[in-house]
């Protein structure tokens, strides 16, 4: 039996099909399952349960002999959140619960990290355990998560394997639901969509060309293959960076985003708003070394092939994965 956290969101729900894929239908998707707007993201899938996040870990304490592994995925991931007691009830001490219970029963376990952790990027992006503690996120959310982080990295005990994932910028289907939070390659189709034009943010640093802020993409595909990876080979337990691994300017983008359209390209530049733009990352690229050094020898998706195959195979068609 498997367990997955955040099983109705846009990474969990894409984590769980990919399981369905590969045959396992002995799945337990915890959720917040009230939500309407999550509710396509499950559509089709198979599993043995929903369980509300309030009831688990506790209510499998007795089945917890059968759970071969916790793939922690569930957060409040609104970067904007300035609510530090929800954060902290729901990324790090709802996370500590979720930890605890995987050491008591010795079970394996994963969890979703965020390259938030790194800030303004100037400590680097390496996810060696040493660098961890000195890293300054720019905002409640990434100080929810490099909390949880850093207390990890003080336990004395530990599910026999365990593995943070420190997520760059996820996209991919089943982020409908998302708003604001959703990619900016979901927003810039349905700019284009909408009004033949991609919104793309002026840079309010000199050193940065409009629209040349860079940031590391990673296609959601990739991610549950990475997810699915590390639960088989269990490697060396510790933090991950979870990217491509080559950041790419938002011009390139949006350029391919159009093109997968077949459309024109034609920007609309705009200010970065006020409430993000003193927290605003010009810079994201993951250190993969780690990952690599594992064992990982999968090819991640160029920006292109990512943006190409989510565009016309899911956002064209209005699919879900």
């Amino acid at each position: 039996m498997i367990i997955i956290t955040g099983a109705a969101g846009f990474i969990g729900s894409c984590l769980a099909g990919h399981m369905n894929r590969q045959g396992r239908e002995d799945i337990v998707l915890v959720d917040d399952h009230s939500r309407p707007e999550k509710a396509s993201n499950l559509s089709g899938k198979r599993f043995i349960v929903k369980m509300d996040r309030e009831l688990f870990p506790h209510t499998l304490a007795a089945q917890a002999d059968q759970i071969e592994a916790v793939l922690h995925i569930g957060a409040r991931t609104d970067t904007t959140e300035q609510d530090v007691a929800l954060l902290d009830r729901l990324n790090t001490t709802y996370s500590k619960q979720v930890w605890e219970f995987c050491t008591a029963f010795q079970i394996p376990l994963i969890y979703a990290s965020s390259a938030a952790t790194y800030g303004d990027g100037s400590k680097g992006y390496s996810d060696a355990p040493e660098r961890t503690p000195g890293l300054e996120p720019l905002n409640p959310y990434g100080r929810s998560k490099q909390l949880f982080d850093e207390w990890v990295l003080q336990q004395e005990h530990s599910p026999p394997f365990w593995a943070g994932l420190k997520f760059f910028n996820v996209y991919g289907p089943n982020e409908y639901h998302k708003g604001r939070m959703a990619s900016v390659i979901f927003h810039a189709f349905r700019q284009i969509s909408e009004t033949g034009q991609v919104k793309l943010f002026r840079s309010h640093k000199p050193e940065y060309a409009d629209g040349y802020q860079l940031r590391d993409f990673i296609y959601v595909e990739d991610v549950v293959r990475v997810i699915s990876w590390l639960m088989e080979n269990r490697p060396a337990s510790g933090i991950y960076n979870l990217g491509t691994g080559q950041a790419r300017a938002f011009y390139d983008l949006a350029k391919a985003t159009a093109s997968a359209m077949n459309k024109e390209l034609v920007v609309d530049w705009i200010d970065i708003p006020e409430d993000i733009r003193d927290t605003y990352q010009y810079f994201t690229e993951a250190d993969m070394n780690k990952l690599r050094l594992a064992g990982y020898r999968d090819v991640f998706h160029s920006l292109e092939d990512g943006i190409g195959d989510y565009i016309q195979q899911y956002l064209i068609p209005g699919k879900y994965r």
